[in-house]
């Protein structure tokens, strides 16, 4: 196991009263994150949800938004552009992209845990063009190719 990473959180006025981020359990690898508003989702809708929180991320991380298990079983609702990303240089609040996939309204009311959110560091890369690459088994073999 490495060293936990320090992340500055800033509690936003929308936030007052909320928890800030917690991991719900010793092993858990996520922290959950509350919803800081009220707000109904229609089926085939999606929301922007205030969490009332913004944070410093340490230069050569990120923190990768993950949907709830629970809420996309039991309701169908899950995150957009998941796992979503928050740079290390973002310093607005984070806000979860919340989709019902659904066939019913879904209510998410103020406090509910919404999404968790999973440090990881990033690796950068450098392209280096090139006038080929190297043959492999798969080749150009693309979507479903190694299924069959």
């Amino acid at each position: 196991m490495t060293n936990p990473i320090t992340i500055r959180v800033l509690r936003l006025p929308n936030g007052a009263d909320l928890p800030l981020p917690v991991y719900a359990t010793a092993g858990a690898a996520g922290m959950d994150v509350v919803a800081a508003e009220d707000v109904t989702i229609a089926p085939g809708a999606r929301h922007a949800v205030a969490t009332g929180f913004a944070m410093a991320i340490p230069a050569g991380f990120e923190v990768q938004v993950r949907p709830r298990s629970g809420l996309a079983l039991k309701h169908g609702v899950t995150c957009l552009n998941t796992p979503g990303t928050i740079d290390s240089d973002y310093r607005g609040e984070v806000k979860v992209i919340l989709a019902n996939l659904g066939d019913v309204d879904f209510v998410v009311a103020r406090g509910d845990r919404i999404a968790q959110l999973v440090p990881a560091p990033v690796q950068r890369a450098t392209l280096d063009e090139c006038d080929g690459l190297d043959d492999t088994e798969r080749g150009q073999g693309g979507f479903g190719s190694t299924g069959r």
